[in-house]
């Protein structure tokens, strides 16, 4: 019988994905991920088949839409928690500068540490140190988990 899904269990997938280099649009563990990529990953090794995909997009989709595309794709399927009340296993999104939409992500791994992927680096696990705390836009759950696991 399958394992049920708990936070531990997302952390330690997300963890699984460090050292993967970052590859724009990409999410395959060790050949190459972007932001969206890793959460992504994590979803298909935790949970199964993507609830949809995302269309292909440029670096700056955000800039040229002005659309919060990634905070509603993860209204669509994840549930919103308060961003400040985060625990591990919880997906982030965060804005660059005030007045952006979000257009980064990260996978939460518990007290104050996040794992996410960006441009020119690898996957890694950093502390959510306050540049990141204060470009905090939202905080999602992952399906089947709940709010006290």
């Amino acid at each position: 019988m399958p394992q049920p899904l708990s936070r531990a269990i997302l952390v330690a997938e997300a963890r699984s994905w460090i050292g993967t280099p970052y590859r724009h649009q990409g999410s395959l563990k060790g050949v190459g991920c972007d932001c969206l990529g890793l959460v992504r990953g994590v979803w298909r090794h935790c949970i199964g088949r993507e609830p949809e995909r995302p269309p292909p997009y440029a670096a700056d989709w955000a800039e040229a839409t002005g659309a919060e595309t990634l905070i509603q794709a993860a209204t669509r399927h994840l549930a919103p928690v308060a961003p400040e009340a985060n625990r591990g296993g919880d997906v982030l999104l965060f804005r660059w500068r005030d007045g952006y939409v979000a257009k980064h992500a990260a996978i939460a791994t518990g007290a104050g540490t996040m794992i996410h992927a960006h441009d020119g680096a690898a996957v890694c696990e950093v502390a959510l140190s306050p540049w990141w705390r204060r470009r905090l836009a939202a905080a999602f759950r992952f399906p089947g988990i709940d709010g006290s696991s």
